[in-house]
């Protein structure tokens, strides 16, 4: 994969918002995400989360095996090459002249919705606001409401 493919993948993990997008850029990241499936959605949040428990703090609570590591980057290799090259390839011409981080760019709105289609899952949901029960919330209320 190239560099500009790089950047881009890498855009998925990290789905900032800070960078605007150009018109062409725009209609790039459109085309990437009109072109996925939920299926491949929830395979790059999957290669996302795998990124993820690569950190020192958290490889410990990864109970994946390399071999489904490396099927999964594979995955999404083949997927990014197929979405760029087969599927995208007009608008990624035209973005990638008009902004040299058009494909980072576009991937980010890919990341997001990717990582929306977990996020909906009610069991996700479920699981993010678990820590609510020990958040104390009259002392936050208190903080909010005192001038």
């Amino acid at each position: 994969m190239n560099a500009i493919a790089v950047l881009g993948v890498v855009a998925l993990v990290t789905f900032g918002t800070s960078a605007t997008a150009s018109p062409k850029t725009d209609e790039l990241g459109v085309c990437l995400v009109d072109s996925l499936d939920g299926k491949e959605r929830k395979r790059l949040a999957r290669w996302v989360f795998f990124a993820i428990a690569a950190h020192p703090e958290i490889e410990s609570y990864l109970t994946a095996s390399r071999q489904d590591i490396d099927s999964n980057d594979q995955y999404v290799g083949r997927l990014v090459t197929r979405l760029l090259v087969d599927d995208c390839p007009t608008q990624l011409k035209a973005a990638s002249k008009e902004d040299p981080r058009a494909v980072q760019k576009a991937f980010e709105l890919v990341g997001q919705v990717a990582m929306k289609e977990i996020m909906t899952n009610q069991q996700v949901m479920d699981a993010i606001s678990n820590y609510a029960r020990y958040a104390e919330q009259d002392k936050i209320s208190a903080v909010i409401s005192n001038p």
